[in-house]
């Protein structure tokens, strides 16, 4: 049996680390999936959303205050 899924992952976090970091963070999730899930690593797409502090809250105080 083939797999013909299309794996997307969607990331979220607050920006602030480096690109060497996140190549780290997609190589290793990647890598994760592919065993996990039987699929190809060409097939994984991984999507990063780096937010600001300022445009994330945890018990209604912004990280950007703490």
């Amino acid at each position: 049996m083939g797999v013909k899924t299309m794996p997307l992952v969607h990331i979220d976090l607050l920006e602030g680390r480096s690109e060497e970091q996140l190549k780290a963070l997609v190589k290793d999730v990647t890598a994760a999936i592919s065993k996990d899930a039987n699929v190809p690593a060409e097939r994984i797409h991984i999507v990063l959303n780096e937010m600001k502090p300022s445009h994330y809250s945890v018990g209604g105080t912004l990280k950007s205050d703490q």
